[in-house]
């Protein structure tokens, strides 16, 4: 029998799914390896075991999902990387079944499942991290991945009529000005071959946290500055209006 495994629950939260309330679950198991990746806990089934930290029971969370399905409008799901858990399809048709919407956040890396989770109207909302610039890419994942599977992805979404956000964690020493622009112009591209217009292309950034991350070295970077981010913010949204820097506490 399969089952998720679950490494962690935020019971209520208003930034995970725009404009709703919902609950975050995390999956564990990841197949990138981000430096500056900031839940390094969840990014191996043997990291999350020395991490110490309980896991959830699937019957567990379904039992709290009935007793807040009032309160709650949706589940989003997040990791690690969820498209990896072999049960994902079957915990979004039983989070449906109760009546919620589901929040994906994915990092693109397999197509083939987010299409036949599209396809049969299992998610509600797309969440795609854009690492960096295609040609940089294995730079920001620290493993060699097929480009193609993250260019799919992105068109799966732009063509699947659903809400979505493709999103990016901004992080010196990967990201700058040049590379930003690039980003911007492979997204508009993708966009427009997509019948996708750059108006409607919704991009959203955060900026990188030195704390947590995979790579202990990570945690020295500093920050872009308001300044930095406010000058990539301007130049980026002449290609894409739409792009959007996130504001965490």
């Amino acid at each position: 029998m399969l089952f998720m495994l679950l490494g962690g629950l935020q019971k209520t939260t208003l930034v995970d799914y725009p404009g709703r309330v919902v609950c975050t679950v995390f999956t564990v198991g990841c197949n990138f390896r981000c430096p500056f990746c900031h839940n390094r806990e969840l990014v191996t089934a043997r990291s999350f075991k020395e991490s110490g930290i309980k896991p959830i029971e699937e019957a567990d969370f379904f039992n709290f999902l009935k007793k807040r399905q009032k309160i709650l409008d949706g589940v989003c799901i997040t990791g690690g990387e969820p498209t990896l858990q072999p049960d994902l399809f079957s915990f979004c048709q039983k989070i449906k079944k109760i009546g919620l919407l589901v929040k994906l956040d994915s990092n693109g890396g397999c197509p083939e499942f987010l299409e036949r989770l599209i396809k049969a109207k299992m998610i509600d909302f797309i969440a795609m991290d854009v690492k960096t610039a295609f040609d940089e890419y294995e730079k920001a994942i620290g493993v060699n991945f097929p480009l193609e599977k993250i260019k799919k992805s992105i068109a799966l979404i732009l063509d699947s009529g659903l809400e979505y956000e493709l999103r990016t964690t901004l992080v010196p020493g990967i990201h700058d000005k040049k590379v930003i622009l690039k980003m911007a112009q492979q997204l508009k591209s993708m966009g427009k071959k997509h019948r996708h217009p750059p108006e409607k292309f919704i991009w959203i950034w955060q900026n990188f946290r030195p704390q947590g991350c995979l790579e202990k070295k990570m945690e020295e970077v500093r920050s872009f500055t308001s300044r930095q981010l406010e000058e990539f913010l301007t130049a980026a949204q002449r290609i894409l209006p739409q792009t959007r820097l996130r504001n965490e506490a």
